[in-house]
C-alpha cells in the first residue's frame, strides 16, 4: 500500500479523496491550511478507524511546504503518491477582477501545486517509483467567460503536468491529470456575489448554468474514486475527465471553432438560454 499526501482536504474533492484512498488501505496524510476546519473528515476517520493523519500545509507558502514534506519523509521514509487538489475559485470578468486576484488564484492553483511537485520529484526520481495526480478542471481545457483567472491557472497546471509527464516517465513516475466537471463542492457557496451594476452578463449566466447542473449533483466521491483507481492502476494515461458532464462539455468545445465559442459568449440572454438548452439540455433561468 502507498503513502499518499493529499492537499486541500478540509472539504469537497480533497476530503473525498483522502477518505477513499484510506478506505482502500493506503496511508494518507490529509493536509489543509487549518486542521481545525476538518471536523467532517475527523469524524469519518475516527468512526472508520482509517489510516489518515491530518497535517497543516499552506501550499502558498514555501516554508510551510518544506516543513510539511520534511515531516512526512521523516515519519514514513518515502512518499509514493501526491494528489495536488488544493485550489480556489476565480470568477469575474477580466476588467472587474484585480491583478491581485489573478495573482491569488495563480498562487494557489498553479504555484501551490508546483511547490508540492518540486518537493516530491527528487525522491520519486531517485526511487524510480511514484504517482503525481494533479486535479485541474474541464476549465483547464475550455475557457469560458467569466472564469479567466481560474481557467488560466488550470490551463497552466495542465501544461505543467504534460511537461512533467514527459520528464518523469523515464524514471517510472506516473503523472495524471484529473479534470472534474461540475461537482457538488463548497467552492460554489464561496463564490463572490454578482455585482448588480456589472456591464458583463457572463457571471450571472455562469451561476445559472452551475445552479441548473447542480440540481442533479455529482458527489466529490466520484472524483475520489477515480483518483483511487489511478493510484491503484499501472496506467500511463495522462488525462481523465471525471463526472457525467465532463466529457460532454469537452466534446462540445472540441466541436466548436474559436469564433463560435466567442459568439456564444457575446450572445443575448435569450440566445444564450436557447443555446444552453439545445447544446447541453439545461433550462437556465436568468
Amino acid at each position: 500500500m502507498a503513502v499518499a499526501l493529499v492537499t486541500g482536504t478540509s472539504s469537497g474533492i480533497g476530503l473525498a479523496t483522502a477518505v477513499t484512498l484510506a478506505r482502500g488501505g493506503h496511508t494518507v496524510i490529509a493536509t489543509m491550511r487549518n486542521p481545525d476546519s476538518a471536523e467532517e473528515l475527523q469524524k469519518i476517520v475516527t468512526a472508520e478507524k482509517l489510516p489518515v493523519t491530518m497535517a497543516t500545509l499552506n501550499v502558498d507558502d514555501d516554508s510551510s511546504v518544506e516543513s510539511a514534506f520534511a515531516k512526512v519523509l521523516a515519519q514514513h521514509g518515502r512518499l509514493d503518491v501526491l494528489v495536488n487538489n488544493a485550489g480556489i475559485g476565480g470568477g469575474g470578468s477580466v476588467e472587474e477582477s484585480s491583478t491581485a486576484r489573478f495573482r491569488e488564484v495563480m498562487e494557489t492553483n498553479f504555484f501551490g501545486a508546483l511547490r508540492c511537485i518540486k518537493a516530491v520529484v527528487p525522491g520519486m526520481r531517485q526511487r524510480r517509483q511514484g504517482c503525481i495526480v494533479n486535479v485541474t478542471s474541464i476549465a483547464g481545457r475550455m475557457a469560458l467567460a467569466p472564469a479567466a483567472a481560474y481557467s488560466a491557472s488550470k490551463f497552466a497546471l495542465e501544461a505543467l503536468s504534460e511537461c512533467l509527464a514527459q520528464e518523469m516517465k523515464a524514471f517510472n513516475v506516473r503523472v495524471a491529470v484529473v479534470e472534474p466537471g461540475v461537482i457538488a463542492t463548497p467552492i460554489f457557496s464561496k463564490a463572490a456575489p454578482v455585482a448588480d451594476d456589472s456591464p458583463y452578463p457572463h457571471y450571472r449566466r455562469q451561476r445559472a448554468l452551475f445552479a441548473q447542473s447542480l440540481t442533479k449533483p455529482t458527489s466529490p466521491y466520484v472524483v475520489g474514486d477515480k483518483i483511487r483507481e489511478i493510484v491503484d492502476s499501472d496506467s500511463w494515461q495522462l488525462r481523465y475527465p471525471v463526472g457525467p458532464d465532463a466529457a460532454p462539455f469537452l466534446q462540445w468545445r472540441a466541436s466548436k471553432t474559436d469564433e463560435e465559442v466567442i459568439n456564444f459568449g457575446a450572445a443575448s440572454d435569450a440566445d444564450y438560454i436557447l443555446t444552453v438548452k439545445r447544446e447541453f439540455g439545461l433550462d437556465v433561468n436568468l
